[in-house]
């Protein structure tokens, strides 16, 4: 039987009338009452962490607050508009990496299924990204494809379908968290700054991003090489890079970790899946036109950035405009090269260490990005539960500060906000990893009385 104290309880209460309150009654544009809303979860969240709510009482609960989501619209993202574009175009025998939106509603590339070009003209007008080749990998692209299929005249069936799918990811991912904390004989408890971190919650289940499968993936196959079964977690490493290509920034952590001859079988039954993954898609245009979204993500998305926007202004101030075609490729570069370094001089190459490598190699990556939406970060919050460093629950909390950015049709950051953000994200950052002292906020208490 649960138990738990009166103040667990309340906190419980709050938290859950918080999230009703950002499914479904708070539109993007109203930031104010979307921070009010959030800032509650997250202090109920803080309280519920430190001081010790039961481990099973927290996974029902999480499970719970994600249940609270399962007929809402997305209200706080767009993206599904067009996650329904491409599984509209699967379902209906076409490849969605070979045509942008905009392309394919004119002849001769209109499909010719009049039923499907009907639904594709009636969804146009609501998508974010029109003149953009999907950017969306082959197991994304079969669960849009599916979603579809069975609800093709129905975006409500299309949302909540997708919905219990990144829901069923989320339950595997707790079992992971705690399977894998076990093992290392770290508190269990810890998995709870995942399982209910309000960011997590709302950005996976709420708005419907699949970073719930990567982390999924990535855990498992994380889980499956502490465990000895190094095929398996090829395989399931290959399911998360073909699901967001991330992961791929694993792999120069694992060649220390398997040793050389291990690491290229590992590598190899990767490739032969994510292979295999893409070949229903395959076509002399995937390449490129794949490519040409890469492309734009380095060299003209911006969004919520930290390093590269001090760059910008460098340049602005140099050159007098944006430079980002320059410091893009120089950020990337410069991000491979030092990711490469720490591989090389990493000193602990252990799977025990493995979580807290990949999380400050994550941050370096985020750190020197021209884009970071408040979604990337999730993963952060998972890897941080298997060490002593929070500044990423500290992140999760304050990205909610780039939402001011919807405030209008046309987006527009506040520069003053996200000066604000990375000042408390790299102030709470360099006092635990280079200071060694954990922010006190995140102090677990000893266990409450349980009444």
């Amino acid at each position: 039987m649960f138990r738990f104290s009166l103040r667990q309880l309340i906190a419980l209460v709050l938290s859950a009338a918080a999230y009703v309150g950002v499914a479904y009654a708070t539109p993007r544009a109203n930031f104010g009452q979307l921070l009010g809303l959030m800032t509650v979860a997250f202090f109920a969240y803080i309280w519920l962490v430190r001081n010790r709510l039961p481990l099973r009482i927290a996974l029902v609960a999480g499970l719970l607050f994600r249940l609270l989501w399962l007929p809402a619209t997305p209200a706080l993202s767009d993206d599904y508009h067009r996650f329904r574009w491409d599984g509209l175009l699967v379902a209906g025998g076409q490849n969605p990496y070979l045509h942008r939106p905009a392309e394919l509603l004119s002849s001769p590339t209109q499909p010719s299924n009049i039923q499907l070009a009907q639904q594709l003209t009636d969804l146009y007008p609501k998508l974010n990204s029109p003149h953009y080749f999907s950017v969306y990998p082959p197991v994304c692209q079969a669960i849009f494809g599916v979603a579809a299929w069975l609800f093709h005249d129905s975006e409500r069936g299309f949302i909540v379908l997708l919905r219990v799918v990144l829901i069923g990811a989320e339950l595997a991912t707790f079992l992971l968290l705690v399977s894998l904390l076990r093992h290392f004989g770290q508190p269990k408890h810890q998995a709870l700054w995942y399982v209910l971190n309000p960011l997590v919650i709302v950005e996976l289940t709420g708005n419907l991003h699949f970073e719930a499968l990567l982390i999924c993936g990535l855990l498992g196959a994380w889980w499956a090489l502490v465990r000895g079964r190094w095929a398996w977690s090829a395989g399931a490493l290959g399911l998360a890079v073909a699901t967001k290509l991330l992961p791929l920034l694993v792999l120069p952590f694992l060649i220390r970790r398997l040793g050389w001859g291990a690491f290229l079988r590992y590598a190899a039954v990767l490739s032969v899946i994510v292979g295999a993954l893409f070949l229903p898609f395959l076509s002399l245009d995937l390449f490129s036109n794949f490519g040409r979204s890469l492309d734009l993500y380095f060299h003209t998305f911006e969004f919520n950035a930290s390093f590269y926007y001090l760059l910008r202004a460098a340049g602005y101030w140099l050159k007098g405009y944006n430079l980002i075609a320059t410091i893009g490729t120089g950020l990337a570069l410069t991000t491979g090269l030092l990711l490469l370094l720490y591989a090389w001089r990493e000193h602990h190459s252990t799977l025990a260490s493995l979580g807290q490598t990949l999380l400050l190699a994550l941050t370096l990556y985020y750190l020197l990005a021209t884009t970071v939406h408040p979604w990337y970060l999730t993963l952060l919050v998972a890897l941080a539960c298997f060490t002593p460093y929070r500044y990423s629950v500290v992140w999760s909390g304050v990205v909610l500060l780039s939402y001011a950015a919807y405030q209008t049709p046309i987006y527009a950051e506040n520069l003053l906000l996200v000066v604000l953000e990375y000042a408390i994200v790299v102030g709470s950052l360099l006092r635990e990893v280079f200071l060694s002292k954990p922010v006190s906020l995140f102090t677990v208490n000893p266990p409450t009385q349980i009444r």
